[in-house]
């Protein structure tokens, strides 16, 4: 008898520790789930945007005309009859040119995305390809400035671009007679882009040019006397 109830507390034994082994590796914690696959981030911005004109394009179709609603609003003519002048006169007027201003500063943000210089010219015809005893820099040698400094590229486009916004206050303070000004800015920005790009020979000309021609204020109302 005896060793039969040693032989039942083996088995009960070996049973307990089956049970609390089951009850052990039932109660480990379940593997941890594989990590899902990161995300592909997305593209860069500029490969996100297709530039549909070229430069050329851009200025011919966009910038020019939008400057011209500037330079058209205040326009002083002589003629054999006198001087006429040409002011913004009504809101529509007005808002024509603070229109102008903002597109026009819109168009820098254009300038900056990378984009060819010029379309594609047949071999002969009206875009007949560049010469070299042409003063106006080929298209190739444009862009390889453009892309040796291109900070030096969106620093001319953001001139363009303060002298926009400027007309913009112009417009908004109906101030006529600051239109002049403002008008100067724009082509001065213009002609800065191109001198340095587009004919960077004409340079020194355009300089000694400027010296010649003479400025002046139009004179100030006298400030009245102190009592």
């Amino acid at each position: 008898m005896r060793s039969s109830g040693r032989r039942v507390g083996a088995i009960a034994s070996v049973m307990l520790a089956g049970a609390l082994a089951a009850h052990c590796s039932s109660s480990s914690p379940a593997p941890a789930p594989a990590p899902a696959p990161a995300k592909p981030s997305p593209p860069p911005l500029e490969s996100a945007l297709t530039p549909t004109l070229t430069v050329k394009e851009l200025m011919e179709h966009i910038i020019d005309p939008t400057a011209d609603w500037v330079f058209d609003a205040a326009v002083v003519d002589v003629t054999a009859k006198g001087i006429v002048e040409t002011k913004p006169l009504t809101d529509d007027d007005w808002l024509k040119v603070e229109r102008g201003g903002f597109l026009l500063a819109e168009a820098t943000n254009l300038l900056k995305m990378p984009r060819q210089m010029a379309p594609p010219v047949p071999p002969s015809g009206e875009n007949a390809p560049h010469r070299d005893a042409e003063p106006e820099l080929p298209p190739e040698k444009i862009q390889a400035k453009v892309d040796q400094d291109r900070a030096l590229w969106n620093k001319y486009a953001d001139g363009l671009r303060d002298a926009a916004l400027s007309t913009v206050k112009v417009a908004k303070a109906r101030d006529a007679e600051a239109l002049f000004n403002v008008g100067s800015e724009i082509d001065k920005a213009c002609e800065n882009c191109h001198l340095e790009y587009w004919y960077p020979g004409d340079r020194k000309a355009v300089l000694e040019d400027q010296k010649k021609h003479v400025t002046f204020d139009p004179p100030k109302s006298p400030a009245p006397a102190k009592k």
